[in-house]
């Protein structure tokens, strides 16, 4: 129902980055392509003929290779995807109060910026829930939320994108354009674990591999900085999943009210 997809770029395709002296680091070698398996559709998979550059950076470099059939896929760090899920899981693992639900799905208007600090919390909150899609062009809202109800615990996931392409912007998705769906929290954490752990074992190749044969000519590849980035980075989701995300509900309530009434509403 659940699953975070990549595909590596080969070793032999990725580019350097550095122009006076071409370097390879552990970010840099998590280049290639992912996407998302949810109900049934492919989240992340632009539609035929959507025009590139489909994200908001490429270093400067000319554009690597595509193997067939992963051209329709977003072409990036997955590392980004892994991070950015990292970053959300104490937060997204903290089961929403029942009145809170409403707002935590809704959208806040650009046009609602109170400065008043409680509302501050309220939208850290509610950014707390989206994965972040800031280095893709017109990337879907994608949210999570965590709900007990009796025995019942699920996770919500809901995506939505853009009601209509911008002319001088065509990008679009194969997914629909609005979507949810739910399921056991215990089914979500296990797609993300295995996510960690498949990454983990592809990037374990790749820093063995030049552990064995050294960096290509002519381009810096620090071993031990490699390899001591992916000791440290393998432990981060136990981390994030253990740690509580503290929040404070009164403000969160506090600054919640202040942005519905000054949005008109939950969106």
């Amino acid at each position: 129902m659940l699953r975070f997809r990549f595909v590596l770029r080969p070793v032999r395709d990725v580019r350097p980055w550095g122009e006076d002296v071409p370097r390879l680091g552990w970010f840099i070698l998590t280049d290639g392509w992912y996407w998302i398996e949810l109900g049934g559709h492919e989240l992340l998979r632009y539609a035929e003929r959507s025009p590139g550059p489909r994200s908001s950076s490429t270093h400067g470099l000319a554009e690597p290779r595509e193997p067939a059939g992963l051209d329709d896929y977003v072409d990036y760090h997955v590392v980004r995807l892994w991070e950015d899920l990292v970053e959300l899981m104490p937060r997204v693992l903290e089961p929403v109060p029942p009145d809170l639900l409403d707002f935590v799905a809704g959208a806040i208007p650009d046009a609602a910026r109170p400065e008043a600090p409680e509302a501050e919390a309220a939208r850290h909150w509610h950014a707390g829930h989206a994965l972040d899609m800031g280095h893709l062009r017109a990337a879907p809202d994608i949210r999570f939320r965590r709900t007990l109800s009796g025995a019942a615990d699920t996770m919500t996931v809901t995506w939505a994108h853009a009601a209509d392409p911008v002319d001088d912007d065509p990008i679009a998705f194969t997914a629909p354009r609005t979507g949810r769906v739910t399921l056991p929290t215990e089914a979500f954490i296990a797609a993300v674990t295995t996510f960690d752990r498949e990454l983990f074992a592809a990037m374990e190749q790749r820093v063995a591999g030049f552990e064995a044969s050294g960096p290509p000519a002519g381009v810096d590849v620090d071993l031990r900085a490699l390899r001591r980035e992916q000791l440290d980075r393998v432990t981060w989701l136990a981390r994030a999943t253990s740690r509580p995300a503290d929040t404070d509900w009164s403000a969160v309530r506090a600054g919640a009210a202040v942005l519905r009434g000054s949005a008109g509403g939950p969106g």
